[in-house]
């Protein structure tokens, strides 16, 4: 495909998207009429759709259109320039039509540095959670993740080191570079889309993690019986699995969240055991339990920036809602002494500190020893973990 008619590609899946589609089944959609198009045209239409939505308002505010033409138009603009932009332009082949007078007109004129919510590319009501969760920080926060985030590996160092695995992954074109503030982690920086066909990857050696989640089972005390209770895909229990010998027991609400462990695991060379919610219970008590509880995730926006435009205020209440549901179940499981790792990748303080101080509030027999936030940036997704212990009785 011609950069055009990728440019026309990325139009129409946004059309659809504007129209109430789901954004991935939209890019699905699209794929499976346009047999025609490879690997590299996806990829490329992918990119230009993800950067469209992630700058919604301000492409919006460029182009003076909230349509799949209109952000396309704004992003050809910033990416190419304005001369080449309008040249793709022809309504020549499959390109898009050329620019109107109007269009031009706007495009021209408008700022490159919009003002207030298009400046953020946040829904109105969510700025002053924004502001509220990094003050003057906040626009700059928000300006970051209208930019496409970095790609993470975890190593399992239950089977090789980071160097090896370095090594092993350029033997298959992938480039990647040691972090060096966790120590699990490799950034992908050349070919970050071959990793799941990468020997390393088929062997167990890696698995895609972002950092900060890395980050936050690092900091996880040591225990003998562990429980991830909102497993998802069961990413917290291998990153726990591959640092320490412990029990390794995973739960659910969504089984289908986690059809795909126990290969994983078996990849990995780890034992898991999944539960339902009846043998969850009478498994404890556990002397660790980690609830990366459903959330919002406003810090992975930029994976995922469908989210920021869906998420109301009423479904962020109902979240909240949920999460402290979930911790106040969690905490049932808790032995003697035991720890509670509450976990959101969020950035929002009403999914994070005031969950955790409303939770201490109704459950006087714990307290928070240990808690950090991650904010979004080259070193990895929002994201927050608070450890809540079981006090110990003092004599």
């Amino acid at each position: 495909m011609t950069p055009a008619a990728r440019l026309s590609a990325a139009i129409e899946v946004l059309d659809r998207y504007f129209d109430g589609m789901p954004l991935e089944k939209a890019l699905t959609n699209w794929a499976r009429r346009s047999r025609f198009a490879g690997s590299k045209d996806r990829a490329a239409i992918r990119d230009i759709v993800f950067d469209c939505v992630r700058n919604k308002n301000s492409f919006a505010a460029k182009a003076g259109s909230v349509t799949g033409r209109g952000l396309v138009l704004a992003w050809a603009w910033q990416a190419f320039g304005p001369e080449q932009a309008q040249s793709l332009c022809d309504g020549q082949g499959h390109a898009p039509a050329p620019h109107t007078p109007t269009e031009l007109l706007q495009l021209n004129e408008s700022g490159d540095t919009p003002a207030d919510a298009e400046s953020y590319d946040l829904p109105d009501w969510l700025i002053e959670p924004f502001r509220e969760a990094f003050g003057p920080d906040a626009q700059s926060v928000a300006q970051t993740m209208r930019s496409r985030a970095p790609v993470f590996l975890r190593v399992n160092l239950r089977k090789t080191d980071r160097k090896s695995a370095v090594d092993l992954l350029a033997q298959d074109g992938i480039k990647t570079r040691a972090l060096s503030n966790v120590s699990t982690a490799l950034e992908v920086i050349e070919n970050p889309r071959r990793v799941a066909a990468s020997n390393a990857y088929k062997k167990g050696l890696v698995e895609l993690q972002d950092a900060a989640p890395q980050a936050a089972c690092l900091a996880l005390p040591a225990a003998e019986k562990f429980l991830d209770y909102c497993a998802g895909g069961g990413g917290k229990t291998l990153a726990y699995g591959a640092l320490h010998e412990a029990e390794l027991y995973a739960y659910d609400a969504n089984p289908e969240r986690f059809k795909d462990l126990p290969d994983r695991a078996s990849r990995a060379s780890l034992d898991v055991k999944v539960l339902t919610a009846k043998k969850t219970s009478s498994h404890a008590p556990f002397d660790l339990v980690v609830a990366d509880v459903p959330c919002s995730g406003s810090g992975t926006w930029r994976r995922a920036p469908e989210g920021k435009w869906a998420l109301s205020p009423a479904r962020l209440a109902e979240l909240q809602r949920t999460q402290s549901e979930i911790l106040d179940a969690a905490s049932d499981l808790i032995g003697a002494a035991g720890c509670l790792a509450y976990m959101t990748c969020s950035v929002l303080k009403s999914e994070n500190e005031d969950q955790v101080r409303a939770f201490l509030t109704r459950h006087s027999e714990f307290e928070c020893l240990s808690k950090a936030r991650f904010i979004p940036g080259p070193y990895g997704d929002g994201f927050y973990f608070a450890h809540l212990t079981k006090r110990q009785e003092r004599t």
